[in-house]
């Protein structure tokens, strides 16, 4: 499905190749209201981030048939540190727990599992879990599944900045490459087609800011424990209605329509001469 939209984007900027035309998609998702769910049903918030874990798993299950070939899901800012000590450490563990026990489904789907962010403040136990995770699964061709945790994108942009301070002359195409050198991102990500946000609010909260530039945003009330494969095919097809031009003005329209534009103009003009008579 993602695919139709991708030839209307060739028609709107120009075709550049056979790699644009297939790349598929580019869904990004910023998983919220674990929280607030888990409180409305007088739980612990960690029971909402637990239920969470089965809305990832059915995400990545259905992204494929939608033409989603790269699913960039935030799991934790940079300043989700802020929160209280054992919800963080209830989450970590969680992350842990998640990556151990993907592994042999992800090879079986061919899915290949990355982590975004920093990894310097990250448990040892952790770490080891990224590594183990993207190693197994680094031959996966149908889905990228990429799991930000410790992101944040401003912290990266001033990171890839820094790095390149030197650099001249400095392209898009050579900063984009230090931003995912800075958040330990494999090269030659597409950018962001579709942002989705769940959980009601509507804000980007420092997530993917420079590879979400032309991104087609989606806001859901649904908090992210109840996402479905349904709300990612509705949220989909909402996109596919829309016409991404990328700055430019879109389809030209035919003779006729200019034909009656003309005439739309002449008649205005008439009409005002008239009134000013």
């Amino acid at each position: 499905m993602c695919g139709d939209v991708s030839e209307h984007r060739e028609q709107a900027i120009g075709t550049t190749g056979e790699a644009r035309r297939n790349r598929g998609c580019h869904v990004a998702i910023i998983m919220d209201g674990n929280g607030r769910w888990a409180q409305g049903r007088g739980c612990p918030r960690q029971v909402g981030h637990m239920a969470g874990a089965g809305a990832v798993r059915r995400t990545v299950e259905a992204a494929p048939g939608l033409g989603i070939t790269t699913l960039t899901l935030y799991a934790f800012s940079a300043d989700n540190w802020q929160r209280p000590r054992p919800e963080v450490d209830g989450l970590m563990e969680l992350f842990e727990s998640y990556l151990r026990s993907e592994y042999d489904r992800c090879v079986e789907h061919r899915v290949r599992l990355s982590v975004i962010g920093r990894r310097d403040r990250l448990s040892a136990g952790l770490r080891d879990a990224i590594e183990m995770a993207e190693s197994r699964t680094r031959g996966g061709t149908r889905l990228h599944l990429r799991i930000a945790i410790d992101y944040s994108a401003r912290d990266a942009v001033v990171a890839a900045a820094t790095s390149l301070r030197r650099t001249v002359p400095l392209s898009r195409e050579v900063f984009a490459a230090a931003l995912a050198r800075a958040v330990n991102a494999p090269p030659g990500t597409p950018d962001v087609d579709l942002l989705i946000r769940t959980g009601g609010e509507r804000r980007l909260s420092d997530f993917l800011l420079w590879e979400s530039a032309y991104a087609e945003l989606v806001f859901t009330d649904r908090p992210w424990p109840d996402f479905n494969a349904e709300d990612l095919e509705s949220a989909v097809r909402e996109f596919a209605g829309r016409e991404r031009r990328f700055g430019g003005l879109g389809p030209s329209p035919d003779d006729a329509d200019v034909d009656r534009l003309v005439q739309h103009d002449a008649h205005c003009s008439i009409t005002e001469g008239m009134t000013e008579s």
